[in-house]
């Protein structure tokens, strides 16, 4: 399990409720229910907090769609 370190989550907001937040295993979560009635979760990848608006993250995963094969990913630079 990531720990995200105390003067850390001293300073981090949820994006949506402006309220402060918690660590909850893996995730980060909103000391204020959001528009729905309920806390907001925030996923912690790589030790880094993702604070994107739930709906934006749903909105950027669905409209990103398959990366196009014939753009390479990588330049190699001699």
């Amino acid at each position: 399990m990531t720990h995200v370190r105390d003067e850390l989550l001293a300073v981090l907001r949820c994006p949506v409720t402006k309220a402060s937040l918690v660590q909850d295993g893996d995730e980060l979560l909103s000391t204020v229910a959001g528009p729905e009635g309920r806390p907001l979760r925030y996923r912690i990848a790589d030790d880094i907090p993702l604070l994107i608006v739930p709906e934006k993250l749903t909105d950027t995963a669905a409209s990103a769609g398959p990366a196009d094969p014939a753009t390479p990913e990588t330049t190699d630079v001699p």
